[in-house]
């Protein structure tokens, strides 16, 4: 028996004793991670033969260290869960409850949240972001074009609202708190540093005061989430706050906490900010999604090594596509004129004029919806017939993508279930509750069928670099027979004539037409709930099946995330368009 003892003892120390550098790697927490950036070393120095041993091994020490000091994911997860659970309850407790917790209380929080943030912001600039080894990578995928561009409209149109905000809340100073009038001054700023900074900074991939750097991030992501939530109440609270249902139900519940009804503003023009401030909300509801995605993917990308020749830089082209955006620039403009109606109807009190405009409101979305399926699936048969290889690299941007429209589609799904049970369960009969009922329905596979086609669109390589990797392909093979250089020549001279001139594939423009069109139906399907429709509160059926107290819970949950669904979803059909 000793001498077996013996015997495995000698073994198991020649094994521990004889360690590889994964070995190392791999007995961190974050072993997978590093040894992907092992990886991404390897791959980045071999091109490089004059790079020399010793610079190899200070870069793999230097991983070797972060995986170390892995603790700042921790903390900056304890971080954001704290911060998003107080924001929660703050912004919870001043909706409902006008007595122990007002807006003042929850507008004090915020503010210390946005200063903190900037400030580490200011810090990042002058502190970090200057030094020579701070951002030694940067990740191509991370900000495009049309992200960015997006933050800064955005962002531009919430400056608006904060106006419309101060200019509102000094009518009411002389008998409401201070706090009101300096919220949305502070918020201004915070728009304008943090546009900036996300603008110049978001493809960084920070190698410099990691643990610092990864906390500041996740108070900037969580900082945007509160603000989100605090947009989100106020403007679900004042659509919820609905003329006459003919139900004897009190909605001041809801809005106690933002009217003060003994304080009259001091001149006349204050309904008029206050009434648009509601308009611009749907933006900086957007804009502080954008922002959250955009600090969600420069926290993933903190210490990461990325090979910058990896990204396919791709162009936005119109050409050959015709009847796509064509078709949906008639959809939005005839769903434009629908929802002005219904606007208008709606608010006359007039049940026979209610009943129409739901009738064309119930319509006019089943119309679409019905559209963009069958377009959908045309879509997704392109994809059979469509060989190009997927993706498998790894992209924190596009796997947040798909768990945001995943994710954001759930609010949709909720709400359409519970209308088709609420219909079904009560035996519902009249044309409004049929045409509810198929809109519900339809809307369930409108956004299976979606989701499907985007997450499969995103995971395509582009078609651009499927060819430049066939003439690549094609080139390696001409090089192992001499003579046929020249053959290689004319083809290569032919190849970029064909594809500069001749016009796309078939595949490649129905897929085009597609993504144009449902990009143009998820914009209008955007601005009708986000600009006030509701007929989920117009139409009595759910009401009377879940009371009026769930019911309004259940949309003013889910809503919200259908909302920010069609607007991300327009940003990832343009991503689609721009790969196809």
């Amino acid at each position: 028996m000793k001498t077996v003892a013996r015997q495995l003892f000698r073994t198991c120390n020649k094994l521990f004793t004889r360690k590889t550098l994964n070995d190392v790697v791999e007995t961190h927490s974050s072993n997978i991670e590093t040894a992907a950036q092992m990886d991404n070393i390897q791959h980045l120095t071999s091109p490089s033969r004059n790079t020399s041993v010793r610079d190899t091994n200070q870069h793999m020490d230097a991983v070797i260290e972060r995986a170390h000091h892995g603790g700042g994911w921790l903390l900056s997860g304890i971080i954001c869960i704290n911060i998003l659970i107080l924001g929660c309850a703050l912004v919870s407790g001043s909706a409902f409850n006008s007595v122990a917790i007002t807006a003042v209380h929850r507008q004090i929080f915020l503010i210390i949240l946005l200063l903190l943030t900037m400030l580490w912001m200011l810090f990042y600039k002058v502190f970090t972001s200057r030094k020579d080894e701070a951002v030694s990578f940067k990740d191509g995928h991370a900000g495009p074009a049309w992200l960015r561009a997006g933050l800064l409209l955005f962002g531009l149109l919430s400056l608006i609202m904060d106006i419309f905000k101060i200019a509102t809340a000094v009518g009411y100073l002389h008998c409401d708190s201070a706090v009101k009038v300096a919220f949305p001054v502070v918020q201004a700023v915070f728009l304008f540093v943090q546009t900036y900074f996300l603008w110049i900074h978001v493809k960084d991939c920070v190698q410099l005061h990691t643990n610092f750097t990864r906390c500041g991030l996740t108070l900037t992501l969580s900082t945007n989430l509160v603000v989100w939530m605090a947009a989100v109440t106020e403007e679900s609270l004042h659509q919820t706050d609905i003329p006459d249902l003919n139900f004897n139900v009190s909605q001041k519940m809801y809005r106690a906490s933002f009217v003060n009804k003994k304080c009259n503003c001091s001149y006349s023009a204050c309904n008029i900010f206050k009434e648009a401030t509601y308009y611009l909300y749907p933006f900086n509801i957007e804009y502080s999604l954008f922002a959250s995605a955009m600090a969600y993917v420069m926290w993933k990308n903190v210490g990461r090594l990325v090979d910058d020749h990896s990204h396919h830089r791709v162009k936005f082209h119109t050409k050959d596509v015709c009847s796509g955006p064509l078709t949906g620039v008639l959809l939005v403009v005839a769903g434009l004129a629908t929802f002005i109606v219904y606007e208008v109807d709606i608010q006359t009190g007039d049940m026979k004029k209610r009943d129409k405009a739901l009738l064309i409101h119930f319509i006019m979305n089943i119309v679409i919806v019905s559209m963009m399926s069958l377009s959908t699936v045309i879509g997704c048969i392109i994809y059979r017939l469509d060989h190009r290889e997927h993706v498998s690299e790894k992209n924190p941007t596009r796997s947040l993508d798909v768990g945001l429209l995943v994710g954001a589609s759930l609010g949709q799904f909720i709400i359409s279930y519970f209308t088709i049970v609420a219909v079904v369960a009560t035996k519902a009969r009249g044309y409004l509750n049929a045409l509810n009922l198929t809109w519900a329905l339809l809307t369930v596979l409108q956004l299976g069928l979606q989701n499907y086609f985007i997450i499969e669109g995103l995971h395509r390589e582009p078609f651009h670099v499927m060819q430049e990797a066939a003439l690549h392909t094609n080139a390696h093979a001409f090089q192992e027979h001499p003579e046929m250089i020249s053959v290689q020549e004319s083809h290569k001279s032919s190849y970029f004539l064909t594809s500069s001139h001749d016009k796309p594939s078939w595949k490649r423009r129905v897929l085009k037409e597609v993504c144009a069109f449902l990009l143009f139906a998820n914009i209008i399907l955007w601005i009708m709930p986000a600009f006030g429709a509701r007929p989920q509160f117009d139409h009595p059926i759910e009401i009377k099946f879940y009371n009026v107290s769930m019911w309004t819970a259940i949309v003013n949950i889910g809503l919200p995330f259908g909302i920010f669904y069609r607007m991300h979803s327009v940003a990832s059909l343009f991503e689609v368009y721009v790969i196809s």
